[in-house]
């Protein structure tokens, strides 16, 4: 397994493309940004993770991580590209993963492994496998209904379970879960990631594999659900959910999250609802932990909302609101699904209230804000009238607001 291809070169596919490459592998990313391709055949990263960019630039300079617009023949595809939603319904859009199979298809030779890696509904890593045995019909392919039997390609579904800022590390110490298709698929598949992965290889089927990495997920938004919801409850009856967190948190077999101003990322804002998509009328606890997730943002805009209407009753016309942080988890540059994005979003549509962005891990916002003001923290704390803190980004830890400005800390941090 020395020539590797990965398709995908964000912020899982281009971690997992410099770890084979560092491990001694042979690896070619497949992106369809040109931008993304063009850095990182200068040896550098278009995305902020730590300890990333020392690594790629290594491999590319050792000439054993190329990025390319276009695949080449390799021994393993690895496919890490996005899982979105179609529309509102939340049903999921597997175009990418799609587009991947038809431009693979024409690659592939008896004994190639294809691992998707993409966070997926149950059944996905079928469906590829069908569009890939539509293109080849020369070739045989695995069937999940008999997992004995030889086929011409090996398929293994994979989901990575990593954590933004230690991606690095976590790749290789984790544990990985290993879907084959077939038993011979699950192996072909622990050999390519034994290539780096210090951690367990767990063997199991494609649609167990799938089902895990939805899973885990939807456990985390479950509890985070109930963080937010206590936020919520607490609020209203002027107690400090903080430290009645803490407080509860001291009995042995309590172990509460932190509430926030919503879930954002593409996980754990996304990954539940494909549980839910396929079984509308089973995941009640699922759906009710998404909603609830879903809604904190809009509740903490009517917060901030209430301070203005306060400010504009004591003659402030048009009052100025600060909202701090944008990622949708501290101390990355990561805005996926963030609540932020969504609070600032709304937030700028209205023209009664003046609206400044703080986001110390990027330089430029994106389109959907290019409405509001990217500053810096110190000066926006002087000109704001009310501040928001939305992510509890290390920066903030320290800022001294005054007593009088009012202060909407939906992360504990302030207080």
């Amino acid at each position: 397994m020395k020539n590797i291809c990965v398709f995908g070169l964000g912020y899982i596919g281009l971690p997992t493309a410099a770890m084979f490459a560092h491990h001694g592998a042979n690896v070619i990313g497949v992106d369809v940004n040109q931008h993304a391709v063009d850095t990182i055949n200068q040896g550098k990263i278009h995305i902020v993770e730590p300890g990333l960019e020392a690594i790629v630039k290594k491999a590319v300079d050792k000439g054993n991580l190329k990025a390319s617009l276009t695949p080449k023949h390799s021994d393993a595809y690895l496919i890490a590209v996005p899982t979105p939603f179609k529309g509102d319904d939340h049903t999921p859009d597997l175009s990418y993963i799609e587009a991947v199979s038809k431009a693979l298809a024409p690659l592939l030779e008896k004994g190639d492994v294809v691992i998707l890696e993409s966070t997926s509904p149950v059944g996905a890593t079928e469906q590829m496998v069908e569009w890939l045995a539509a293109a080849r019909p020369d070739l045989t392919f695995p069937d999940y209904y008999q997992p004995d039997h030889e086929a011409d390609i090996f398929v293994a579904y994979c989901p990575e379970r990593v954590l933004p800022g230690k991606v690095v590390e976590e790749l290789i110490s984790n544990d990985r879960i290993i879907g084959g298709m077939t038993k011979e698929s699950t192996k072909k598949a622990q050999e390519v990631y034994r290539i780096f992965v210090e951690g367990d290889l767990l063997a199991t089927n494609s649609r167990t594999a799938e089902m895990a990495k939805l899973t885990e997920n939807a456990s985390r938004d479950v509890s985070i659900a109930f963080a937010n919801e206590l936020s919520i409850i607490s609020d209203k009856l002027d107690i400090n959910v903080w430290e009645l967190i803490e407080l509860a948190n001291h009995h042995p077999r309590v172990n509460i999250l932190q509430p926030g101003a919503g879930v954002g990322g593409h996980c754990i804002a996304v990954d539940p609802w494909f549980i839910v998509n396929q079984n509308p009328d089973e995941a009640k606890i699922i759906r009710a932990a998404r909603e609830i997730n879903d809604n904190k943002p809009k509740w903490v805009i009517e917060k901030i909302n209430a301070e203005v209407d306060k400010l504009k009753e004591q003659g402030i016309a048009r009052p100025t609101v600060a909202l701090l942080g944008l990622a949708f988890k501290p101390n990355i540059d990561d805005l996926r699904e963030s609540p932020a994005v969504y609070i600032a979003r709304e937030m700028l549509d209205t023209d009664s209230v003046e609206i400044l962005l703080v986001e110390p891990n990027i330089s430029e916002l994106p389109k959907s804000l290019m409405a509001g003001k990217l500053v810096e923290l110190d000066s926006v704390l002087e000109q704001a009238d009310i501040v928001a803190v939305l992510v509890g980004h290390s920066q903030f830890k320290a800022v001294s607001i005054p007593h009088d400005k009012p202060v909407i800390d939906t992360v504990g941090i302030i207080n």
